[in-house]
């Protein structure tokens, strides 16, 4: 570094030029992309764009909606063969006459 007595030394430039993003512009192009109409994509965006398109039609994403309803249904019936045989068999008094806690 250089010491100069009276004047100070000025910093570097560097070329800096901000990218404007828009995302209504980017979902429109690759909402083109997915329609085959032309669009500004490169050629790997716009097979991105087509393979995700497909993979949405193969892959709904309601199979996780099916797997948790499914879940919810036999967990409600496994509560409910619970309540039933607490409340209206004689299953339980059976169980604890057997063990000898109540005579």
């Amino acid at each position: 570094m250089k010491f100069v007595m009276f004047r100070t030394i000025k910093p570097r430039r560097f070329s800096y030029r901000p990218r404007h993003f828009d995302p209504d512009k980017e979902a429109m192009e690759k909402r083109r992309a997915e329609l085959g109409v032309e669009s500004k994509l490169s050629e790997q965006e716009l097979l991105r764009a087509k393979m995700s398109a497909k993979w949405r039609q193969q892959n709904p994403s309601d199979f996780a909606d099916r797997y948790k309803r499914l879940s919810m249904i036999i967990y409600g019936i496994v509560i409910l063969v619970g309540i039933y045989v607490i409340f209206f068999t004689d299953l339980i008094d059976n169980m604890i006459r057997a063990f000898g806690l109540i005579k």
